[in-house]
């Protein structure tokens, strides 16, 4: 359900790896970012999905709020880690944004 917030909208919540290898980035309400709806959104209709370079294991680790290597989903807070809820979750929050915003994509035809 979406929330009503401009963090849960439009800032990334997780990491979802598609069948093909590609991910998208999602808000909290599970919809690429700046989608606020209920509908169900198939990412596969929407040019969202992107080949992210670098995102092996140890970079997922870094991404992840508690560490997790796993490359499918990566989250990058939860409810208690929310970074709205206090300057150290933002912060921490924002230290993974660096490692993202500093990986390449590879374009897609």
């Amino acid at each position: 359900m979406p929330r009503g917030d401009f963090r849960a909208v439009y800032l990334p919540y997780c990491l979802q790896r598609l069948e093909d290898g590609r991910h998208v980035v999602l808000n909290r309400a599970y919809k690429p970012l700046g989608f606020l709806s209920k509908d169900h959104v198939v990412y596969e209709e929407y040019p969202v999905a992107v080949e992210i370079k670098g995102i092996g294991p140890a970079v997922a680790a870094k991404l992840s709020w508690k560490g997790d290597s796993n490359i499918d989903t990566i989250y990058l807070y939860n409810d208690e880690t929310n970074p709205i809820n206090s300057d150290a979750n933002m912060d921490a929050y924002l230290e993974r944004l660096r490692i993202l915003a500093k990986l390449k994509l590879k374009a897609t035809p």
